[in-house]
């Protein structure tokens, strides 16, 4: 049994914090979402650390959008269609695509960010997946800190935003099947506080930490998956995580991430004897999409009996990589390695959930006035496994969005009384060392629900979350104890769909299954709680978009 809650409480007794829309999260996704709203309503926002120490501020790539007039908004979308597998919604990615140069846009114009320039034209690159080199970045490999930087810098001066700073989300409340607020424990003030509010805005990242070898922050533990998936929203695809090819291998937590950028200006993947390992396998090489290149490293791994290979740079002229790869550069440096000179030693790290929170063209998820929108979020554009660099474009496009229909949805008459909750834990968990778990549980999801799985490896993990299920009724008030039972929540939702695809596809893989299924596995598996119990249910993806597919039935008729 899955307990709706994390923890009891009656809101009768909690102090109360009342706001036209709730926004969970400050990465791109939800700073944009925060300015946006910021516009006609009272926001607040609360975030679990800082303000700026998202997963945004580390990403290195950049934003990919059509704007080289050599380029085409039909050749993204392909290439975003190409890289789900077959799982992306064409719909939503038409519409990523299409709004996404005005979104870069504004970036530029209204917050001022310093993308990297020649001759005031902006500088475009090339990353793995993509047909055309349009991927914007800043300060060489900067760009999620340049974002993030110039959307909080002006988040801060905007007087209709409230920000809670190490701050969590326990839970979603609901009242009459509509989302009307959270609970929210004030870590300053170590309370729990009931926020009431019109709107709620999902857009608390990812879940790496629920693996052992991440390039994620440690505050991502799936939080707001979790409590949707609690709340009764609809979850899906999450069986589709990403691992990026190039984490650098040496022991650190969380590992640095080498950027494919450096790939798209000339870096080569190699092994011990300096052999290529991508040349031969894909048409595009070195720049194939992360799963091509992850599934061919994990097999010449298997093959030479080790546990990482190298990115060779030292072919290319050493000030330009330095120029253009500053931050990579300095961090190698420290860790004893100058990649003018040495080979940069890399291995893959989870990296990125291509599922979440299931939501419509508008970020509406199942329940109403709930909305999900980043990583959370399942749109429907990364399908089985995202394209490079459409991550942070994700969260500028559907922020927008999700703005757009909350300021409809304000002008409709509210409902006048909101009522109070309750909720009783039933107890009944046993009182673990979070930190041990914690460990334990990572390393069982890094070594049965990586990056190759199985039917045995898949039964072994599952056995490790049902002997260790009472967790989630163990009453923990700390934020490193609820974050636990989200991890432990995540772990189960990932497993089962794992188990239920019997093929591979995209960033899932298996061993006992090597082929994709078009024919029975070209849907989606969606995971639901009812009655405290999980859910499973599969449906189709069509090929065409909503349009496309009314045209057919036209014509047939």
């Amino acid at each position: 049994m899955i307990p709706r809650h994390l923890l009891s409480f009656n809101t009768k007794r909690l102090p109360t914090v009342e706001c036209d829309v709730l926004v969970a999260g400050s990465g791109v996704a939800g700073l944009s979402a925060a300015l946006r709203l910021s516009r006609f309503c009272k926001v607040l926002l609360v975030t679990k650390s800082d303000l700026q120490a998202s997963t945004t501020r580390v990403a290195q790539g950049g934003i990919a959008a059509v704007i080289d007039e050599h380029d085409s908004k039909a050749a993204h979308v392909n290439d975003t269609l190409v890289a789900g597998a077959g799982l992306s919604d064409p719909e939503a990615c038409e519409v990523l695509v299409d709004e996404g140069p005005d979104r870069v846009r504004e970036l530029l114009d209204q917050y001022h960010a310093r993308f990297d320039c020649t001759g005031g034209v902006l500088d475009l690159a090339t990353e793995g997946g993509h047909s055309h080199a349009r991927v914007v970045h800043a300060r060489g490999d900067a760009t999620g800190s340049e974002v993030e930087s110039a959307l909080g810098q002006a988040l801060v001066r905007e007087p209709q935003v409230q920000v809670m700073e190490h701050s969590f989300v326990v839970d979603l409340l609901l009242a009459g099947g509509s989302c009307r607020g959270a609970l929210v424990r004030d870590r300053s003030r170590k309370e729990l506080v009931t926020v009431r509010s019109k709107a709620t805005v999902l857009a608390s990242g990812g879940m790496g930490e629920v693996y052992l070898v991440t390039t994620n922050p440690p505050i991502c533990t799936g939080d707001g998956v979790a409590m949707s998936f609690r709340a009764g929203a609809r979850v899906s695809d999450v069986e589709f995580v990403q691992f990026h090819p190039t984490a650098l291998h040496i022991p650190e937590e969380p590992k640095f991430l080498i950027s494919e950028a450096i790939r798209g200006e000339g870096a080569l993947l190699v092994d011990f004897d300096g052999v290529r390992v991508m040349e031969g396998q894909h048409p595009l090489e070195e720049l194939a999409p992360r799963d091509i290149v992850v599934a061919r490293m994990v097999e010449v791994m298997k093959e030479q009996e080790v546990n990482h290979l190298y990115l060779d740079v030292r072919h290319l002229d050493p000030d330009e990589v330095k120029r253009r790869f500053p931050t990579i550069h300095e961090h190698c440096l420290q860790a004893g390695i100058d990649i003018a000179r040495q080979r940069i030693p890399v291995s893959p790290a989870a990296h990125y959930m291509s599922g979440g929170v299931v939501t419509d063209l508008w970020g509406r998820t199942d329940i109403p006035r709930l909305y999900a929108c980043g990583e959370v979020a399942c749109t429907g554009v990364h399908g089985a496994n995202r394209l490079a660099s459409n991550s942070l474009l994700e969260g500028l496009v559907f922020a927008r969005r999700i703005a757009q229909d909350i300021e409809h949805l304000l002008r409709r008459r509210q409902p006048t009384t909101v009522p109070e909750w309750s909720y009783e834990l039933e107890t009944s968990g046993p009182r673990v060392r979070e930190k041990l778990l914690r460990g334990s549980l990572r390393e069982v999801m890094r070594d049965n629900v990586g990056m190759l799985r199985s039917e045995r490896s898949l039964r072994e993990a599952d056995l490790f979350l049902e002997e260790n299920t009472r967790v989630l009724q163990t009453a923990y008030r700390s934020t490193s104890g609820m974050e636990l039972k989200n991890m432990f929540l995540l772990a189960r939702l990932i497993t089962r769909a794992a188990s239920e695809r019997l093929e591979s596809r995209g960033c899932h893989r298996r061993r006992d299954y090597p082929d994709p299924d078009e024919w029975n596995w070209r849907r989606h598996i969606d995971l639901r709680l009812k009655d405290g119990v999980m859910t499973c249910e599969t449906r189709p993806q069509p090929s065409k978009t909503a349009r496309e597919l009314r045209l057919t039935r036209v014509q047939e008729a």
